[in-house]
């Protein structure tokens, strides 16, 4: 039996499910992918259970690229088994199916509501030996029904905000229960550890970020230079993974900068694909001849045309291949910004504003490397960028240490799974 407390919980899953599928619903409109597979969310599937399951879930894009290095580690030091990766949003499930395209051995699904019997049909269904959650979404129904059947739990890859771990004790008991049923954490580091720990986490070890271990793939530069060769020889300023509100600061400042290197181009790369079309409206209203990466790459962009529209997923490592600077998204409003370290990785300058509260640490790591530098706002961010495209010892400078940073934090995968060895002592190979 679940915990009592774990029941008010479960009844409130129950009166608040109409209004969560009527979310979903709403969120279907601009991405229909939410409303495929839609039994899955409520624990049914369809899928051939294979006889050795490890379950691995990654909620959404970042955690499913994060996940990347570890899934491939897992199958290799557990061949006979097969992994289901379980997502929340279309981003994570397209990019896994990218990333492990044709690999009969990863299986890919919605992980269910957190409600007792849609968890129940879930863990029936797939009967995994150990499971790994990425960074940190919790769910304190899946965990206890994970615990009761002891099916270890590890926390990979884990960060915690002093933000969000001060939202997670407004429940102190429901926290604590949460925490306290994980087998194990692998902090991304000493502070997420310290958190963690002070959550009632038992047993927490300071892995590092897997996000290191993303080495850049052959295919991913051979793109990026497709793009390069797209752009020609022009200047490129790559604005990544950007935020709604944040597009309209850069293009107000971009198109008053212009001036200074009239050639330039902005690539820009919203996060959320649904927002593709509400970016391109955003970017033909401040004037600008643009065009999209959907449209192909076979010519060379034409000469009046000034920012060049990212819609596409999955191929983040091509764009800073083909770029001279980036701006990281996220960070120029208080959305929390996002990880340097794909840029870094392939020796790209980078530049990022002040709110990097969910990468607090990797972000202050890049500022002391030399391989990023911060500012307070757009402009600032813009001018630096300006400079970098006519500084070339400069920009070489930061490209070297960004490289030297990215390569000297790698380990963390394989850190992890020594850690699930661990966990998992009735799991063999």
């Amino acid at each position: 039996m679940p915990p009592l407390f774990l029941l008010p919980y479960n009844l409130l899953w129950m009166i608040g499910l109409p209004a969560a599928l009527v979310r979903l619903f709403w969120r279907g409109r601009k991405q229909p992918a939410y409303l495929h597979h839609l039994r899955e969310r409520l624990g049914c599937y369809a899928a051939v259970v294979p006889k050795r399951v490890i379950w691995v879930h990654a909620v959404s894009l970042g955690e499913t690229r994060a996940a990347e290095p570890l899934v491939r580690a897992l199958l290799e030091r557990w061949p006979a088994h097969t992994i289901v990766l379980t997502h929340m949003t279309p981003t994570g499930r397209e990019a896994s199916e990218n990333f492990f395209s044709g690999n009969s051995r990863v299986l890919r699904c919605w992980l269910p509501y957190d409600f007792i019997p849609f968890v129940e049909c879930f863990l029936r269904h797939f009967r995994p030996e150990f499971g790994v959650v990425m960074e940190t979404e919790l769910w304190p129904t899946l965990l206890d029904a994970c615990h009761r059947r002891n099916i270890p739990v590890l926390l990979a890859n884990a960060r915690l905000s002093e933000r969000s771990a001060r939202r997670y004790a407004r429940l102190p008991a429901l926290a604590r229960l949460a925490f306290g049923l994980l087998s194990a954490a692998g902090a991304q580091s000493a502070d997420d550890a310290a958190r963690l720990k002070a959550l009632g986490t038992r047993q927490v070890y300071v892995t590092g970020n897997i996000k290191f271990d993303m080495v850049p793939p052959p295919d991913a530069l051979a793109l990026g230079e497709r793009f390069r060769a797209f752009l020609g020889k022009r200047p490129v300023i790559f604005a990544a993974s950007t935020r709604e509100g944040e597009e309209v600061l850069i293009l107000d400042v971009f198109r008053r900068a212009l001036s200074r290197n009239p050639q330039a181009v902005l690539v820009l790369a919203p996060r959320h694909p649904q927002r593709f079309d509400e970016v391109e409206t955003l970017i033909r209203a401040h004037g600008f001849v643009m065009a999209r990466r959907s449209k192909g790459t076979d010519s060379v962009l034409p000469p009046e045309t000034r920012v060049w529209l990212g819609d596409s997923m999955g191929e983040m490592f091509a764009y800073y291949a083909a770029s001279n600077v980036a701006l990281i998204g996220g960070s120029w409003l208080p959305f929390g910004g996002q990880n340097p370290i794909e840029a870094s990785a392939v020796g790209i300058p980078v530049l990022i504003g002040p709110h990097t509260f969910n990468f607090h640490q990797v972000t202050a790591d890049a500022v002391k490397a030399g391989a990023a530098r911060r500012f307070n706002d757009v402009e600032a961010a813009l001018g630096a960028a300006f400079d970098l495209l006519e500084d070339t010892a400069a920009r070489t400078a930061m490209s070297s240490a960004g490289i030297a940073f990215a390569t000297a934090h790698r380990g963390a995968t394989a850190r992890t799974i020594e850690l699930l060895a661990g966990i998992s002592t009735n799991t063999t190979a």
